[in-house]
């Protein structure tokens, strides 16, 4: 019996437990969205999206009324999340179902069977965990689709846009607000976005977005946070915030006459929205911002006493608010709309149908393309009909004759349009250059292609406003509808000017203000981590601008003291400041002196600046030149050192003409008579080795002479050092001993002082030879 009664006591709890888990158990399937999209495995991406598109059509719960049909839309919104991604189909095909947090994986295989011995279902526990319903799931961004669809269409309406995740508990206090502030901000245009931060983490690092739950705005491709108290009336406030701040104006009894004549100026149409209320609605607000580029807004409180007139004058209804669009003829309006709560969808298709004037200035290459767009099928033909003409006074009865026959246009095939020929010259050029005539014309164009292409006639006979004009260019247009062909010209058109581009300044100084103001804003409620990218920038621009600058002092100090230096008399901090330099290149930049560049290397010199020049010969020219870049590589790191040379075989006299005005710079004239024959029985004096350092600006040159020997250099060197210190008879010994000595010369060993030389050059110790005017080499014949 015992026995008995433990089986009975077993059975018992076995039942009980399969009564108590075996619901939970069987309806924890595990997700697969293979099968709710019903694809296979293997399936293409093109396969998926064409799948994923059908079956929301399906289940859409605004067509489908079954009761499981928001559900199964759910389901199907996140199979394609997964699938679409192949970072989240690769996992899934990996470790199977998803769990919420895409960053843990599961175990390994091997050590599978532990943890399925400890396996929980979370039904069982009943989680608190958080599911995204259908106003977020039909809302979800992308990267991909961000980056194509919303951030352009920033430009048009403003975003207000959610980051969550799936597991994030507090997002759930915010829900209720954000669903109420959803349905009454997405009918009046704001566009709505959310974030799953678990899913789109590349989005929401581009977005800055680092924390649960987080609002934030869109605007014009700018991102903006919201800092304030989750409040339905704080979201609305953030988001009208964000739209320009001059975007509607404010118009009264004094003013309206003013803002109705001003359709001229800025070639926009204006409209009149007249309302009960103090503060503009945020409808029109958005409104205005969505078509700022193409019509002008005002506002007119009817509740106050300054707006009586305006209101009488236009014989408005008090009791419902209206929109009176005007264009060209400010005393009329040219379309009306008026009742009680207007929707969205009417103010666009009013304002979109009426978003051009009657007759438009063509002020750049946008508003050409919207009003004469390129030809794409026959039955969508559009032929501009374009008046080029003038600004001046003569032209003002021609221009509303144009505008009068243009009135009465009622064809949408025709669009009538004028140009002014100082503001769009190259347009003008092109269209009248064929028949030779002058503004003003009536031409007739057909756009062909994106790329300027147009099919264009001028109409005989010009226009002059009179009726036989406006009887001519009736049969000329009835002419063009029956038969395209009339149009016998060919042309690429050049692309517009721009005439509204000077606003560009004021443009950049309005965003810099709201850049400015937004700094301020993340200062005052301290949102660092999402100021350090501006931060990091600030002070870069700043270490880079202040560092240039320093180092751009000390360089320019360091090149202004060798003058300074050489008039006080304290040379040794001139010589460091530009010796110690080293080069910039790994090369000597020399220049040959010739015609051309003689003024701008000498005689137009920089002050301060001094032109090392190396005298040569054709026959030496390869064997010096690289010994002088040797010797003065050193220096190159100067920048008021430049380096030529001369060749005395085509400039023969000028070294002659330059020591003759230098008498100084000669030697003693108490020469010995033997040299004195010597000189009188050669042809010519060789300055082959000679180095001159020439200062344009002050006309003064500094001299050094070759070294004949390297064996013999101590006795045979002669140089402007050696002028200052030895005799007039020892100096003619020095010059005997050398010309004795040069059948042997060593050419490259004539500047093998010429370092120490330069050393004294740039400590200002060497004698300068001054001279009352330089030589014209131009003048020099050169020798064959």
């Amino acid at each position: 019996m015992g026995g008995w009664s433990v089986f009975v006591s077993c059975c018992v709890w076995v039942v009980l437990l399969l009564a108590l888990f075996g619901d939970s158990l069987a309806s924890a399937p595990e997700f697969d969205p293979y099968k709710v999209l019903g694809v296979s495995r293997h399936a293409s991406q093109a396969e998926i999206k064409k799948v994923y598109k059908r079956l929301a059509r399906e289940w859409h719960p605004d067509k489908n009324k079954s009761p499981g049909a928001e559900d199964m839309f759910i389901k199907i919104t996140k199979s394609y999340e997964i699938l679409s991604n192949e970072e989240r189909r690769a996992n899934y095909d990996r470790f199977g179902q998803m769990d919420e947090n895409q960053n843990l994986a599961r175990a390994p295989q091997g050590f599978r069977h532990y943890h399925d011995s400890f396996y929980f279902d979370e039904s069982f526990f009943h989680f608190p965990r958080t599911s995204r319903d259908f106003t977020d799931s039909k809302h979800l961004f992308h990267y991909n689709q961000y980056i194509s669809e919303v951030l352009p269409d920033s430009f048009k309406r403003p975003y207000l846009i959610k980051i969550t995740s799936e597991w994030c508990f507090t997002c759930i206090h915010i829900e209720p607000v954000w669903k109420d502030t959803v349905q009454e901000l997405e009918p009046l245009g704001v566009g709505i976005g959310v974030v799953d931060i678990g899913y789109e983490r590349q989005l929401a690092n581009h977005l800055g977005a680092h924390r649960t739950p987080s609002i934030l705005g869109l605007i014009n491709g700018k991102v903006t946070f919201f800092h304030y108290a989750v409040v339905r009336e704080h979201l609305r406030q953030f988001v009208e915030s964000l739209l320009p701040q001059k975007l509607v104006e404010k118009v009264t009894d004094n003013s309206y006459l003013e803002f109705l004549n001003s359709w001229h100026e800025e070639n926009k149409p204006r409209v009149l929205m007249f309302d009960v209320a103090s503060n503009i609605p945020l409808l029109y607000k958005l409104t205005a911002f969505a078509y700022k580029d193409y019509v002008r807004f005002g506002y007119v409180d009817m509740g106050l006493t300054e707006t009586s007139k305006v209101v009488q004058r236009f014989n408005i209804n008090t009791y419902a608010p209206t929109m009176l669009l005007f264009k060209e003829n400010t005393d009329k309006p040219a379309d009306v709309i008026q009742a009680k709560g207007i929707k969205k969808q009417i103010i666009d298709e009013f304002v979109s149908n009426n978003r051009f004037l009657l007759v438009p200035r063509l002020v750049n290459q946008k508003l050409f393309d919207e009003l004469c767009p390129v030809k794409q099928f026959h039955r969508r033909r559009k032929y501009c009909v374009l008046l080029v003409t003038g600004e001046v006074e003569q032209f003002v009865s021609v221009n509303e004759a144009f505008f009068d026959f243009a009135s009465s246009n009622t064809k949408e095939v025709l669009r009538f349009a004028y140009v002014y020929q100082r503001q769009q010259q190259p347009l003008c050029d092109t269209l009248l250059k064929k028949e030779d005539t002058t503004p003003p014309q009536v031409i007739l164009l057909e756009r062909r292609s994106a790329t300027g292409r147009v099919l264009y006639r001028t109409v005989t006979g010009g226009w002059n406003g009179s009726d036989n004009d406006k009887h001519r260019l009736l049969e000329q247009l009835e002419l063009l509808q029956r038969d395209p062909s009339y149009l016998t010209h060919d042309a690429m058109l050049p692309e517009l000017n721009n005439e509204f581009a000077s606003m560009f300044l004021i443009q950049w100084i309005n965003t810099a203000y709201d850049y400015l103001a937004q700094f301020y804003f993340d200062l005052l409620y301290s949102n660092w981590r999402e100021m350090m990218p501006v931060l990091s920038l600030i002070f870069s621009a700043l270490f880079i601008l202040f560092g240039t600058v320093i180092i751009q002092a000390f360089s320019d100090a360091g090149e202004d003291k060798p003058a300074k230096q050489k008039a006080t008399g304290s040379p040794k901090t001139s010589w460091f400041s530009c010796y110690s330099r080293p080069p910039k290149k790994n090369f000597v930049e020399v220049t040959e002196l010739t015609d051309i560049t003689y003024t701008s290397n000498l005689v137009r010199l920089k002050p301060g600046h001094i032109n090392v020049v190396l005298i040569l010969t054709d026959a030496s020219k390869q064997v010096l030149l690289r010994k002088f870049a040797k010797e003065v590589y050193s220096f190159s790191g100067s920048q008021t050192l430049h380096y030529s040379f001369l060749n005395v075989d085509k400039h023969s006299q000028w070294m002659d003409s330059l020591m003759e005005s230098a008498p100084d710079a000669r030697p003693s004239d108490r020469l010995d008579k033997e040299e004195e024959e010597e000189d009188s029985t050669s042809n010519k004096s060789d300055y082959t080795g000679h180095v001159l350092a020439l200062n344009g600006h002050k006309k003064y040159f500094c001299l050094f002479r070759p070294v004949f020997t390297g064996e013999e250099a101590e006795c045979s060197r002669w140089s402007d050092e050696d002028a200052a210190t030895a005799g007039p008879s020892k100096a003619s010994r020095s010059r005997s001993s050398s010309r004795q000595k040069a059948t042997t010369l060593e050419i490259h060993h004539k500047l093998d002082r010429l370092g120490l030389w330069m050393e004294r050059l740039m400590e200002g110790t060497l004698p300068r030879h001054y001279i009352p005017a330089w030589p014209g080499l131009d003048t020099i014949t050169p020798q064959k």
